[in-house]
């Protein structure tokens, strides 16, 4: 009687680990970064993570309206009180001293300026990001673990993509379009396309308006998907073609005019 060995199953991929690691994707430094507890100043290509210990203490991107433009803009908070300063954590801390804000309005605020920029931090790029390591103040604010960041940033890809999937909009200047039948807009969307003039990015008209950058981007894509806006073509014309010179083609031309005139 022989006897048939049994071979050993094969690997299965484990797809809940897949989904778990799958927010690393964005950046498998800032991963590294967070398990590493690290203490510094993550750079990429559109954007800064500041970090403390691991977390999120601050993010700031030219893409993004910074806290002093989200709270000073549309009069929460008046201009000639804001701390000036690029120390965002220092900067709450002196608004919670003095009374200047609630607490909980400016957690909110600040989260949403953190998410804003963090989002852009974390676009795809064209060179590797560096890291700074040294001192970072938390604040007094709480920090945002790094996983927490990733999965907004990719459920805000998702979102975009399903209002419209061409990303063409998000950063070039852009024209209006003239549709036959126009579809009704919100005040929040004809705001934004008042502004659309063939120069102005959605990134320049978030700023303008003291909005977050996202949330403009959320407008352009259904303005798009509308119909009422488009990307300015910013492609270099083609210069002309210079005047043939052939003296075979000029034969050819003259023959032709001598037949037309029999």
């Amino acid at each position: 009687m022989t006897v048939v060995e049994t071979p050993p199953p094969l690997p299965v991929r484990d797809r809940t680990a897949q989904h778990v690691r799958a927010p690393g994707a964005l950046s498998p430094m800032l991963i590294r970064l967070a398990e590493e507890r690290a203490t510094g100043v993550l750079v990429r290509e559109h954007g800064t993570l500041h970090l403390a210990e691991g977390r999120v203490v601050h993010a700031e991107s030219l893409l993004a309206p910074g806290l002093d433009v989200l709270l000073t803009a549309r009069g929460t908070l008046d201009p000639a009180v804001w701390p000036w300063t690029d120390d965002i954590p220092a900067a709450a801390h002196r608004l919670l001293a003095a009374g200047l804000l609630p607490r909980g309005a400016l957690e909110l605020c600040r989260l949403g300026a953190l998410y804003d920029a963090g989002y852009f931090a974390l676009a795809p790029s064209s060179t590797p990001g560096r890291f700074r390591y040294g001192t970072t103040a938390a604040g007094p604010l709480p920090t945002v673990p790094v996983a927490a960041l990733e999965r907004e940033t990719l459920r805000r890809r998702e979102l975009l993509h399903r209002i419209w999937p061409d990303p063409s909009a998000d950063g070039t200047p852009l024209i209006r379009a003239d549709p036959v039948a126009p579809p009704p807009v919100t005040p929040r969307q004809r705001a934004v396309l008042d502004r659309v003039d063939g120069v102005r990015t959605a990134p320049q008209i978030a700023r303008e308006l003291g909005r977050p950058a996202f949330h403009t981007l959320v407008d352009v894509r259904r303005l798009a998907a509308a119909g009422l806006l488009a990307p300015r073509n910013t492609a270099p014309v083609p210069p002309p073609l210079p005047p043939v010179t052939d003296p075979d083609i000029a034969l050819l031309k003259r023959l032709r005019d001598a037949l037309e005139a029999l």
